[in-house]
């Protein structure tokens, strides 16, 4: 998992929105190094659908929105607000566990069928 899907499941998990979060973290005022700009609205949601690299100076900021240590930003697992790891299920264990059995077409359909399903999910978010 990277740094901006870390960030996508915590704020899923707290259960606010993109523009939600967008709002909190525009409010903390964070200055990018190459402008000396507060990113727009527009920029952090290229940001959070990874349309735009993250700037490693809005992490700290970032953090402090989602109440995190900057370092679970880095993290792979993710931990609800019942501190429940999320990352691999027991039944997401299990599908990786038969991955090896699949199919070269079958990995790569079920990867683009993750990937329109996380599509419609930040889609969805915004």
């Amino acid at each position: 998992m990277n740094v901006v899907d870390k960030i996508n499941a915590l704020i899923a998990d707290r259960g606010i929105s993109k523009s939600q979060f967008a709002q909190a973290l525009m409010e903390l005022e964070p200055r990018l190094n190459s402008t000396g700009e507060t990113p727009s609205r527009s920029s952090i949601y290229h940001y959070l659908n990874g349309a735009r690299e993250l700037r490693v100076e809005l992490i700290p900021y970032i953090a402090r929105v989602l109440g995190v240590n900057e370092n679970e930003l880095f993290s792979e697992e993710v931990e609800n607000s019942f501190g429940v790891d999320t990352a691999l299920s027991k039944e997401g264990r299990e599908i990786m566990s038969l991955l090896p059995y699949a199919s070269a077409s079958m990995i790569r359909n079920i990867k683009e069928s993750l990937l329109r399903c996380k599509r419609a999910q930040q889609e969805f978010r915004i």
